[in-house]
């Protein structure tokens, strides 16, 4: 079956059966669930941006504090011989 012959065959089944009933107050509750999902992915997107700069901050405060960067000092001397 190639591309023409399945539009046809689309059109023909979308012509035939009737558009489904919609309920009247689908479109307020559709609006209301999607802008409770946009506030619930923004306060996540939010909360994930707050945790990443808690993190970064973190991090920088343990670096400055630490200096992993800096060789530690040596505990022991070597021995001192031939003076």
């Amino acid at each position: 079956m190639n591309r023409a012959e399945r539009e046809a065959a689309v059109r023909l089944i979308m012509e035939r059966t009737p558009p489904p009933h919609v309920p009247a107050d689908l479109h307020p509750e559709v609006v209301r669930r999607g802008a409770r999902i946009v506030r619930r992915r923004r306060a996540a997107r939010r909360l994930m941006w707050l945790l990443l700069c808690a993190a970064t901050v973190a991090f920088v405060v343990w670096a400055i504090v630490a200096q992993p960067w800096v060789e530690p000092p040596s505990e022991t001397t070597p021995p001192l011989r031939d003076w």
